[in-house]
């Protein structure tokens, strides 16, 4: 792992950008020697030279490149909040004050976060102090409610978390560049991805790289959205929202799926060919939760023929659930086609003879603007890329 010294990290940029380490020094107030010494020391942890030395000055090897993109990244999130807080922190802010910002952040309590991070609470108390004495403002109020960031630290905080993981995704390039393996793949995966996409795209992942570590996080869209944004998740893969949900991610299609409406093999509808909106409206119905775009092309279906979705309903967007269910021979069932569709091929669910195939929503990734993946992260991105062409 690379130092968490953040000084000495800005160090190394500001040499990798004046080309000179007495420039560097002047520009830190410091003394030559002591860029010196953290130059090597940050070289000794990524494993070789991370600069060129000649007459013209110092330039940045490969290794040296792979580090100063990642270190740029990480400051360019956090300077601007820094900036707007009191320009001051940039040269006194800690990666340990960083932490326990977060921590206090999140846990609105200090015997929390100091249990969190393994640490005395009067440690995180003059961590949090520190900072707000250098700032020269309060970052927290003290409530009955608990330790409450203000707007400011809760842009602070946000812009540290993205920090961490950009110096995280640091250690994971650096040790592939040293021919090891660092890092993981966080994957926050929605219910069609889970049942056919991602499956497939592991499984040629595992493949080539059969000890990585991929983590697969499944739960509300929201959340998945929200461990994403603050950097616990690296991107999502399901149905894509439209337009996209904020304004700080992106998202790219891979393919569009088709509704589909089902139900077991013995209910009174599966065979029928005429089938009416009242038909569907006469049974109860397992659906995905409100606000899901399933949920939304679901009751268009209704709401088109000017009738009023079902009211005798079950939220699910879970396959082994709904497929328990329509066993009775009463519910019936919506959800994505590519999620059914091998139940269907072996006789254990059925698609109701109903036209739903102008209703398409789109599939694909969604990610943090200016995300960079690792080697890793990207070549999972390749797999889902590939696995979600024509033929699937």
């Amino acid at each position: 792992m690379i130092t968490r010294n953040l000084r000495h990290l800005r160090l190394f940029v500001a040499v990798a950008e004046l080309k000179t380490l007495t420039a560097a020094s002047a520009v830190f107030n410091l003394s030559q020697p002591a860029v010196t010494q953290a130059i090597g020391k940050l070289e000794r942890e990524t494993g070789g030279p991370l600069f060129d030395r000649t007459s013209h000055g110092f330039f940045l090897t490969q290794r040296g490149s792979v580090l100063h993109q990642r270190i740029r990244s990480a400051f360019s999130l956090l300077d601007p909040v820094l900036g707007d807080i009191a320009p001051r922190l940039k040269l006194t802010l800690s990666y340990a004050q960083l932490q326990a910002l977060i921590a206090v952040g999140e846990s609105e309590n200090f015997t929390l976060a100091a249990r969190r991070l393994g640490l005395a609470q009067p440690t995180v108390h003059r961590a949090v102090t520190q900072v707000e004495q250098d700032a020269g403002r309060r970052l927290f109020e003290r409530t009955s409610f608990g330790i409450l960031p203000t707007r400011p630290c809760e842009g602070l905080i946000q812009a540290a978390r993205l920090t961490i993981y950009e110096l995280d995704q640091v250690d994971a390039e650096l040790a592939e560049f040293n021919g090891g393996e660092a890092g993981r793949v966080v994957i926050g995966a929605m219910p069609l991805s889970r049942s056919a996409l991602l499956p497939r795209a592991l499984s040629r992942f595992r493949q080539l790289k059969p000890t990585y570590p991929v983590s697969i996080l499944d739960g509300p869209y929201d959340e998945l959205l929200a461990g994403l944004r603050r950097g616990s998740i690296d991107f999502l893969i399901g149905a894509l929202r439209e337009p996209a949900p904020i304004g700080d991610v992106l998202q790219q299609r891979l393919f569009d799926d088709r509704l589909a409406l089902i139900a077991g093999p013995d209910h009174p509808l599966a065979k029928r060919d005429d089938l009416s909106v009242e038909d569907l409206l006469a049974y109860p119905w397992v659906v995905p939760r409100s606000g899901t775009p399933t949920r939304a092309q679901f009751e268009t279906l209704f709401v088109s023929s000017d009738r009023k979705p079902p009211v005798r309903i079950i939220e699910s967007g879970s396959l082994l659930l709904m497929r328990e269910l329509l066993e009775d021979r009463q519910h019936l069932g919506c959800i994505s086609r590519h999620q059914s569709e091998r139940d269907c091929d072996h006789g254990l669910l059925v698609n109701l003879r109903f036209p739903t195939d102008h209703l398409l929503r789109p599939i694909g990734i969604t990610m943090r603007q200016h995300w960079l993946p690792t080697t890793a992260q990207k070549l999972m991105l390749d797999f889902l890329a590939e696995v979600a062409g024509p033929s699937f």
